[in-house]
């Protein structure tokens, strides 16, 4: 008889943990083990790379009621003469709006607001993980029935003791909890030092053979242009450091260097680039092409890849570089040498904008460099997962 094992994660958007989860769904063994897939939201770009075997359960009754507009949701509750969805939404909704919350913040009150109106998953199975830490891990912690229990970590999990005490029920129903990175464990552990025996490191998923066929087949860049391309991908939020990017990229434009750098990515700071582009006239310099659910292609076609990032759990998108063989420049964040060696498959510089600048003007100018770089690359072996 198959292992049934469920997965959950908040979505299946274009970022690290999603594109781990999808690699992951890969190298499974579909004549072993039968695959639930739980999502809270639907719709979104990596859901078409899901594996066929794997079965997408249906969204929760809470998850269709909330993407009603606000008066079908009361008509709908109307109807029914039940109130208790609508009342859990409005809640959510007045509590968000108090103040600028960090995301576990927001996963807190989404769950302490909800919670009671998310019916629970009656099927038992052998192995449940929450492949994200927040919601999916309290889902699986408060609704599913399994005979293990697994979570992941996959950023640096720094919590205030609001946070701390509010979660640690939750994990303490956990079998065993997973970090991407040495790095994101010790940070874990700082925060639950009892969970010492229960921790261990999987370093995020790569499937090499699933990245190379994507890189064939992706679109790619859509200009003529034939200079040097430089490409960084992540979610435009704070924590990615694009105003080290757009300083970096005004200093080189002022060094008269001939470039382009490309962002794949989307989120809360998008108007904000878009107007320090404009503002520094970097219109022709520093392209925002949104989010692609396969960048395998712009990966390849790239020339330099850089990570302006202020913290990462381990930095999926530097190793899918790495495994194209593309030169990396990247600040030094905590994770960062689980997988860097400077100056060796890449360069390693501070966390400041002139450090950047001068790492990618390094690589553009040293084309020694590069191509050690490069031919190292190629050299590396390129794993599917480490632990």
């Amino acid at each position: 008889m198959k292992k049934t094992i469920l997965f959950v994660i908040d979505s299946l958007d274009c970022a690290g943990a999603e594109k781990s989860l999808i690699s992951l769904l890969y190298l499974l063994d579909y004549s072993e083990y039968s695959v639930d897939l739980m999502l809270f939201a639907h719709g979104k770009m990596l859901e078409n790379l899901v594996p066929k075997e794997v079965n997408v359960l249906k969204p929760l009754k809470y998850t269709n009621f909330a993407r009603m507009d606000l008066k079908k949701a009361f008509i709908s509750s109307f109807i029914k003469n039940d109130y208790k969805m609508l009342k859990a939404r409005i809640k959510y909704s007045i509590s968000i709006r108090k103040n600028n919350f960090n995301n576990a913040q927001k996963a807190r009150i989404f769950w302490e607001s909800i919670s009671n109106v998310i019916e629970k998953n009656p099927k038992l199975y052998d192995i449940a993980i929450s492949y994200a830490q927040g919601v999916p891990t309290f889902y699986v912690s408060e609704k599913i029935n399994a005979k293990k229990k697994f979570a992941w970590v996959n950023t640096s999990y720094k919590l205030d003791e609001n946070e701390k005490n509010f979660q640690k029920s939750f994990y303490d129903r956990f079998n065993n909890i997973v970090a991407v990175s040495k790095t994101a464990e010790k940070i874990l552990l700082e925060t639950f030092p009892y969970y010492y025996s229960k921790t261990k490191v999987i370093y995020d998923i790569n499937n090499p053979n699933l990245i190379f066929k994507l890189a064939k087949i992706g679109k790619s860049y859509n200009d003529d242009y034939q200079g040097i391309r430089i490409l960084t991908i992540g979610r435009l939020s704070p924590g990615k450091g694009y105003d080290l990017a757009l300083k970096a990229c005004k200093m080189l434009k002022e060094k008269g260097v001939i470039f382009k750098w490309y962002v794949l990515g989307k989120g809360p700071l998008q108007k904000e680039i878009e107007r320090s582009v404009k503002e520094n006239e970097l219109i022709d310099n520093f392209v925002l092409l949104g989010v692609e659910a396969n960048p395998y292609t712009f990966i390849q076609n790239a020339d330099i890849y850089v990570q302006t990032s202020r913290f990462e759990g381990y930095g999926l998108a530097i190793a899918e570089a790495r495994m194209l063989n593309v030169p990396v420049v990247t600040t030094r964040f905590d994770s960062v040498f689980n997988q860097m060696i400077n100056e060796k498959n890449g360069l390693v510089v501070d966390m400041s904008a002139e450090a950047v600048y001068e790492g990618v003007l390094k690589l553009i100018e040293n084309l020694t460099l590069r191509d050690e770089i490069i031919k190292y690359l190629m050299a590396e072996k390129k794993v599917m997962w480490r632990s």
